[in-house]
């Protein structure tokens, strides 16, 4: 969001902005502000319908007003914090995931004058880049989800060949691990969120270390870089390297070059062995 809001403020030239996520049924309340003078936004929450930003999120479009305090278009429930800012002129833009108003970015003139079309263009286009962000979370969280469901990120997820052990999930649900691991695998790089970057992260790891069977020696140790591993989890999916590099945003070339690079490390001599290799190292599920 604060990214977002930076960029709205480099691309409209306005020198404030604000905004906020869904909080609840139809409001969303203001948690980030750029280029404000006090705090009196922070925190306000804002209901379906109500002042500038309620009007977007109930018509799922961006709006403006030249004067927010005169303005006949809009109700007035949030004057006083308009007010206690200085600002006149304000633009609204709705975050909308999939029909869905998620969050809203306000930008503002402390002075009354028209905003252009140049200028709400902007705005929206920074919408458009926190309505990224909340679909690459989303479906990170869907795929975490999948994984708790599946059995594939507990402890006990691959003690099913230890005596006495609960046995692990069948072949049908390691193979839906080993999907949502590519999966999470290629949606890494694109979570600007670090903490759960992390968390994503931490839970391949777990993926890539269940299939090992307890007390039984997994082969030598070895380092693959980030991407490498990201190749070799979509090989392990069946994909082309075509394919993998539309799924990983890099070029075939780039991808054939990690291939290489890891098949040679891993002593692999084919695709297959090399994912083999792998999966015996620990590095994938």
């Amino acid at each position: 969001m604060r990214a977002a809001l930076l960029r709205l403020r480099r691309g409209t030239g306005l020198p404030v902005a604000y905004g906020g996520l869904l909080d609840g049924p139809r409001q969303v309340r203001i948690g980030e502000l750029v280029g404000t003078g006090t705090r009196a936004l922070h925190g306000l929450a804002i209901s379906s319908g109500n002042g500038l930003g309620g009007k977007a999120v109930a018509l799922s479009r961006p709006c403006a007003v030249t004067d927010y305090h005169v303005s006949r278009h809009i109700s007035h429930e949030y004057d006083a914090a308009v007010a206690a800012e200085g600002l006149r002129s304000v633009l609204a833009v709705p975050v909308v995931v999939r029909r869905r108003v998620r969050g809203v970015l306000y930008g503002a003139l402390r002075a009354a004058q028209p905003l252009g079309d140049r200028t709400l263009s902007a705005a929206v286009a920074a919408a458009r880049d926190v309505e990224q962000a909340l679909v690459v979370r989303d479906e990170v969280r869907s795929l975490l989800a999948a994984v708790a469901e599946s059995g594939g990120g507990g402890d006990s997820a691959g003690a099913g060949a230890g005596a006495g052990s609960a046995p692990g999930p069948g072949p049908g649900a390691w193979e839906q691990v080993r999907e949502a691991h590519g999966a999470l695998r290629a949606l890494a790089p694109r979570v600007t969120d670090a903490s759960l970057r992390a968390e994503l992260l931490a839970v391949c790891g777990r993926l890539a270390s269940a299939t090992l069977v307890p007390d039984h020696p997994r082969d030598r140790p070895v380092a693959l870089a980030p991407r490498e591993v990201d190749v070799l989890s979509c090989v392990a999916g069946g994909v082309t390297n075509a394919a993998a590099a539309e799924r990983l945003g890099l070029r075939p070339e780039t991808v054939k070059g990690y291939l290489r690079s890891a098949m040679r490390k891993l002593g692999a001599h084919t695709r297959l062995e090399a994912v083999v290799a792998a999966r015996r190292a620990g590095l994938l599920p």
